[in-house]
């Protein structure tokens, strides 16, 4: 799949198979994980085999099961942490779609396995990425009217619209796609609307329109 079928193809799974990743998904995931990290400078790192904090009653309620496989998005303490978690966890989501796995974005319903990764002084776990064999393929999202989340003076360039083509297929908390994106000349601004996971969201989008808009076609404001 071209990266435009990749985002329509990925849907939020929160019920997986009792199946083995293969070790060379493992290293593919891994590789992707080292290269975003020496990137971004983030502490990500990939939880395997590991049943507990998707076994408790937080998970239940969010009706998760079969979680044994989680991508856990660590940094340091700052205001672009939740922004950048966003977009190199989106990258991640996308090429795990691409390895023929599902996942599903998980802000609350977890329980925190200090066992399992690390978190050294001054960063923060931010968001936990579930990672596995789905039952199903999930459902598409609902989506806003395009022209709610964007502030383009007429004629809209052809890049922009793809851009935001991809971010409609961008998975937000609680579906509320609260953000907006403009654009003066070739700068595009993303602006994050108020509430929980807004920031996590808007680097989700922010990624999903470079991928739709190509990034030769604009600078980000």
């Amino acid at each position: 799949m071209d990266i435009l079928e990749t985002m329509k193809a990925r849907h939020s799974v929160r019920q997986y198979k009792d199946t083995a990743l293969t070790k060379e998904i493992l290293a593919a995931v891994q590789e992707e994980i080292i290269s975003c990290n020496r990137e971004s400078g983030l502490h990500i790192q990939l939880v395997e085999d590991e049943p507990k904090a998707f076994d408790g009653f937080m998970a239940r309620y969010g009706k998760f099961s079969g979680v044994k496989n989680y991508i856990v998005m660590i940094g340091k303490k700052g205001a672009d942490l939740e922004e950048k978690c966003g977009y190199y966890g989106e990258r991640l989501v996308l090429l795990a779609q691409q390895l023929g796995l599902n996942t599903c974005w998980v802000a609350m319903t977890y329980s925190k396995v200090k066992t399992a990764f690390t978190v050294r002084a001054g960063e923060k776990l931010c968001v936990v990425i579930a990672l596995g064999y789905g039952k199903t393929q999930g459902v598409p999202h609902k989506s806003k009217p395009v022209e709610d989340i964007m502030n383009v003076r007429v004629p809209i360039p052809e890049w922009f619209k793809n851009g935001m083509e991809a971010v409609l297929l961008a998975p937000t908390a609680l579906n509320q796609q609260k953000f907006s994106f403009s654009l003066e000349g070739d700068e595009v601004s993303g602006v994050a609307g108020k509430g929980f996971y807004t920031k996590i969201d808007l680097g989700i989008a922010k990624y999903h329109f470079e991928l739709g808009a190509g990034k030769e076609n604009f600078r980000w404001k």
